[in-house]
């Protein structure tokens, strides 16, 4: 890479990181491209010409926070605590904001992208730590996944560590407890 183009990449980075940091605080509305151009230490004009204004950053801002979730959520199949554990680490990062992300999704279509994406990626996520526990394609596979994605949401992260004010070490055995009491070869008959 030559040194213009690492040059651009850089600034690239610096404003992905000023906007995600300034979005996992304040609500969408609330962040002016003059903020992040201020964090970044950049023109507005250089933020335009990078990602075409601020729903184009925004986007940007999403596939940047999903690929460090990614890299984050390692987990080996099937290892109940490693996979608690890493997701425990992920929202304790990020989980106030991606809350104060879903809160906003259904008014700004930039998040609701997000969303939706992370949406689908935490659930792939489920298939492969849970695919050593998860039945053949097919309605008993979703019921597993429903109950799977539930026990894993950022919500029930918020209500035992926000809202209640639990520890990490009860919420995440918890978390442990719950998903280990999911069955999803029992069929349920009534």
């Amino acid at each position: 890479m030559g040194a213009r183009a690492a040059a651009v990449e850089a600034t690239r980075a610096r404003i992905l990181e000023a906007a995600a940091a300034l979005w996992m605080q304040r609500w969408y509305d609330d962040v002016t491209l003059q903020h992040i151009a201020d964090e970044a230490g950049v023109s507005v004009q250089t933020i335009v010409n990078h990602f075409d204004g601020k729903d184009g950053l925004a986007d940007a801002v999403a596939d940047w926070l999903a690929s460090q979730t990614a890299v984050a959520r390692q987990a080996p199949t099937g290892d109940v605590q490693a996979i608690v554990t890493a997701l425990f680490e992920d929202y304790e990062r990020h989980g106030d904001a991606n809350v104060l992300w879903i809160a906003q999704a259904d008014r700004v279509p930039a998040i609701t992208r997000a969303v939706a994406h992370a949406r689908s990626q935490h659930r792939a996520w489920l298939e492969q730590v849970f695919a050593d526990r998860l039945p053949a394609r097919g309605p008993a596979r979703e019921h597993a996944l429903a109950l799977l994605y539930a026990a894993t949401d950022v919500y029930l992260w918020k209500l035992w560590r926000c809202d209640l004010g639990m520890s990490r070490e009860d919420a995440e055995r918890a978390m442990r407890d719950l998903l280990t009491s999911i069955d999803p070869h029992k069929r349920n008959h009534e």
